[in-house]
């Protein structure tokens, strides 16, 4: 199994005396260290208006670490289409690629929380059209050397070449969020590779990896176990009291989200999943505890996880120290 990082930093808002920019900070020193530690990559979340100072501008946080690290693969999970311009993104992410020579994994999709659709103005009906039109605009603008034109229904390009070209050729490799079989076919169908949410069971892990490779497969191409990123939240603890408590932050925080998530009448509930949903997915517990968790992942056919350490860096180290070099490979084990 190989193993990486997924999550968010905070900006917190605050009084002359608050300095905002802490948050941020300590998260390039975590993944700085994460990289020491023998994790292969990071994968960062895109999202606004939240009050809780989330990562909003990520290909510019991604550009920071990018600059302390060497062999750490920078990973968006996820860059939102709809709410972009498709030829600045283009842009910005190829410039990225540039700057970190060619580490970039550009994680897509159509965005969930109503709330920052709101914000926008954008109506969430749109999300669909608009994230198909921005990512074939992308794709043209990353593999185009001559000048072309665009005219669709939501954006409009006349003679334009896109610069700088992208280091990995023909294009950072594009990962999409998806869990249902209509968007985890979708996804195979246009040659991607496939992000997994933190909460889906391990059985539905499972059956969506199933899936995804059956599909790759019927296309006429090999499935590769790498191409699949499964997303978990850890916590090492050592008593049943920590347990508990981690259990009550995840649930709170999780429900923190739902409401961002919820449209004013109520639709959109297929989100909102059980406090007992919400907890059977996560990695938490003793090393022994996680161990028994991530074999069963292993069995299900997860050998990529992204981690997003609840308990923060202490909580990553005693994964590396303890947990981690029963299942990873023998080639990530040794330091950057």
């Amino acid at each position: 199994m190989r193993f990486g990082l997924f999550g968010s930093a905070q900006a917190k808002r605050g009084g002359p005396d608050v300095d905002s920019g802490v948050g941020f900070r300590e998260f390039v020193d975590y993944n700085v260290e994460a990289e020491s530690l023998g994790f292969c990559s990071t994968f960062l979340v895109e999202h606004h208006f939240t009050g809780f100072g989330q990562i909003s501008a990520t290909l510019n946080l991604l550009t920071f670490i990018a600059a302390r690290t060497k062999t750490l693969r920078l990973g968006t999970a996820v860059i939102v289409l709809p709410w972009h311009n498709p030829v600045l993104l283009a842009e910005q992410a190829a410039t990225l690629d540039l700057l970190s020579q060619g580490r970039l994994d550009f994680g897509i999709g159509m965005g969930y929380r109503y709330r920052e659709f709101a914000g926008f103005c954008m109506p969430m009906e749109e999300a669909a059209e608009r994230f198909d039109e921005s990512l074939a605009v992308i794709l043209k603008a990353w593999t185009s050397d001559a000048p072309w034109s665009h005219r669709g229904k939501y954006w409009q390009f006349e003679e334009v070449v896109v610069e700088p070209p992208t280091a990995q050729k023909p294009h950072p490799p594009l990962w999409m969020g998806a869990g249902s079989p209509e968007s985890i076919t979708k996804v195979a169908e246009q040659g991607h590779q496939l992000l997994l949410d933190q909460y889906a069971s391990i059985e539905e892990i499972g059956e969506r990896i199933a899936l995804f490779k059956s599909e790759v497969e019927k296309r006429g191409r090999a499935f590769d176990p790498m191409s699949v990123a499964v997303t978990r939240s850890i916590n090492v603890v050592g008593t049943p009291a920590e347990l508990q408590k981690a259990f009550e932050t995840r649930i709170a925080a999780r429900r923190r989200i739902d409401r961002l998530t919820l449209r004013p009448d109520g639709t959109n509930q297929k989100r909102v999943i059980s406090d007992e949903a919400i907890c059977a997915g996560a990695l938490y517990g003793t090393p022994d505890a996680i161990a028994v968790k991530l074999e069963a992942l292993r069995e299900a056919g997860a050998e990529y996880v992204l981690l997003n350490s609840a308990g923060g860096p202490p909580s990553l180290r005693r994964f590396a120290r303890e947990v981690r070099p029963t299942f990873a490979d023998a080639s990530t084990l040794e330091p950057a």
